[in-house]
């Protein structure tokens, strides 16, 4: 398998000298399997400069997984360059919502409105396809399986295990470990936290023993009591979710964007300094780095 990183910053693009080195574009990631499929998981701003990249590949299939809808992860889909061309595939995947019962065609194409994007759906040369999602129900791409697996965010939020030829990878998409709303006096806090510890369990167990750990990881310990319930990790969570995991490796994203190249580096190493885990190496995130396993 094949990875490289397009966009790694969280929330809202952040370009400029100071973001330079690990990049300012919102999430977006891009898999190649053993078998030539292309994945790439959530469109940030990141899949423009991705789709510079395609356009000597022509014609593609691109199968393109959504973690949610909020903005940073779908805001960059609407310029990526090979909908715009005849011959290409796209087939788009995510979670339908909910509450209001639509589907993930009806929620993206909102973007391509007029009052939001001058080009119309029906206006793109290549073909489109769309695909619902069910938690835990796989999908196959080629030689590879692509299972959805509900994390915790205050939006319905997919991350992706992705099994190749005997290899994988498991990307969490925007992720806050649960937490009991209850006190402990209260009369639900014990039910409450057995719902929480069998959902870590289950997340735990389809991240078991991956190659490739990408993690959210927006926040420092100190940080979050301010950021609690926005739906983020922190540094110490991802690691401690690398560790329970048994993964090989893993790489820290979804930088916080008024958190320059320096002050990323200054806490990512303060947070390595607590703790590291034998046998895993831990990284930053960074837009334009392949990892090949």
């Amino acid at each position: 398998m094949k990875l490289r990183f397009w966009g790694v910053r969280g929330s809202i693009p952040s370009p400029g000298p100071k973001t330079v080195r690990y990049g300012g574009n919102t999430t977006c990631l891009e898999i190649w399997t053993d078998d030539g499929e292309l994945i790439i998981l959530d469109a940030g701003t990141g899949i423009f400069p991705l789709a510079q990249t395609l356009l000597e590949k022509m014609p593609v299939h691109a199968h393109i997984f959504n973690t949610h809808s909020h903005w940073d992860h779908i805001q960059g889909l609407p310029f990526f360059i090979p909908l715009f061309v005849p011959g290409n595939k796209a087939t788009i995947y995510g979670a339908c919502d909910p509450v209001s019962g639509n589907s993930i065609e009806e929620i993206l194409q909102v973007q391509l409105q007029y009052r939001f994007f001058p080009i119309r759906e029906s206006e793109l040369n290549a073909k489109i396809e769309y695909v619902s999602l069910r938690e835990g129900e796989s999908v196959s791409i080629g030689n590879a399986l692509v299972t959805p697996v509900l994390m915790n965010h205050p939006v319905v939020n997919f991350g992706y295990r992705i099994d190749n030829a005997g290899k994988s990878l498991f990307f969490t998409g925007d992720h806050e470990p649960s937490y009991n709303i209850y006190e402990p006096e209260d009369d639900e806090h014990a039910m409450y936290q057995m719902l929480i510890e069998q959902k870590n369990r289950s997340i735990l167990e389809r991240m078991c023993g991956v190659d490739v750990l990408v993690a959210d990881a927006s926040y420092t310990e100190d940080e979050y009591p301010a950021k609690k319930g926005w739906g983020h990790g922190t540094f110490d969570t991802c690691i401690q979710m690398a560790e329970d995991a048994k993964v090989r490796q893993l790489f820290l994203t979804h930088h916080e964007p008024t958190r320059d190249d320096e002050a990323l580096e200054a806490v990512f190493s303060k947070s390595l300094e607590k703790r590291t885990i034998q046998g895993c190496e831990i990284e930053l995130a960074r837009e334009g780095v392949l990892v090949e396993w």
